[in-house]
């Protein structure tokens, strides 16, 4: 499976490009120049975080010797969780190979493919809600980035567990996408699809915002049958983001208030003098 990817200076260098004709753009007296300009800010944003993700693989603040010491320690921690192994969940599919390829191909294309959509679903459907909701993406995957500074091997990388990708040849790793795989914590995946299945399920008024919370799901399946991710990988990418939609709403809702008073302030006449 071959995958196009921007290392993490072409990624800069694109988000530079696209800053500058934004900004340019956004001097113009057309309202369509000024549109096509706030487009090219936002896809901008987006470049610089798929830039520091491919950058966070190489700055690790950690060396990968203890990548699969934390690997078996999160195996370890799940035993005591409710939930089902990585390997029993990836076993109950093995023997369907076009269940395994499906999963394959939903892991390596419906990452970015979905964000993307998304994002311009809301900037042109929704453009009321875009910026929060952005920010809200922005912070989470800065967090999610932060984290991954410290090397964890996935599953597939561990005795037991099977690289669906690397048996079918449809690994995203081996075909084009240059990424460090020792960042499985948390998952970014995860957190990009519980952002995605949340908000389209909270904004849109259609009948098929299901399939929001549904590729969440799906997502969550996809990237533990595939070795991929820990369950732990897909609770602290939700951890994370719950936290920076609690901190985006409650900055912005501050923001809101100051604003609000310091207009009331300077609208209000002054008191009258008191008479001597």
């Amino acid at each position: 499976m071959q995958t196009v990817s921007l290392t993490w200076q072409q990624s800069g260098e694109v988000a530079v490009v696209l800053a500058g004709v934004g900004g340019g753009l956004a001097l113009a007296n057309d309202r369509r120049p000024r549109w096509v300009g706030a487009l090219c800010r936002e896809v901008a944003v987006i470049a610089t975080l798929y830039g520091l993700w491919h950058l966070a693989g190489e700055v690790s603040v950690a060396g990968t010797s203890r990548a699969y010491a934390r690997a078996r320690w999160i195996r370890h921690a799940e035993s005591y969780l409710p939930l089902p192994s990585e390997h029993a969940m990836q076993q109950a599919i093995l023997g369907h190979p076009w269940v395994i390829q499906a999963a394959n191909y939903y892991y390596a294309a419906m990452h970015l493919t979905t964000m993307g959509v998304f994002l311009a679903w809301l900037f042109v459907r929704h453009r009321e809600r875009y910026r929060p909701v952005r920010q809200v993406m922005a912070w989470t995957t800065l967090g999610c980035l932060l984290i991954q500074l410290m090397p964890v091997a996935p599953p597939r990388m561990l005795p037991g567990i099977v690289d669906t990708g690397a048996r079918y040849d449809e690994s995203v790793y081996q075909h084009g996408l240059a990424v460090d795989q020792l960042s499985a914590m948390p998952s970014v995946h995860v957190a990009w699809a519980v952002c995605v299945g949340w908000y389209v399920w909270r904004i849109s008024p259609s009948r098929w915002r299901f399939i929001g919370p549904m590729h969440s799901v799906v997502t969550v399946l996809v990237v533990v049958v595939t070795g991929n991710h820990w369950w732990l990988d897909g609770i602290v990418a939700v951890a994370v983001l719950a936290t920076c939609a609690w901190g985006v709403s409650g900055v912005r809702a501050a923001w809101r208030r100051a604003v609000e008073h310091r207009r009331g302030t300077a609208v209000e006449p002054p008191e009258p003098a008191l008479a001597d």
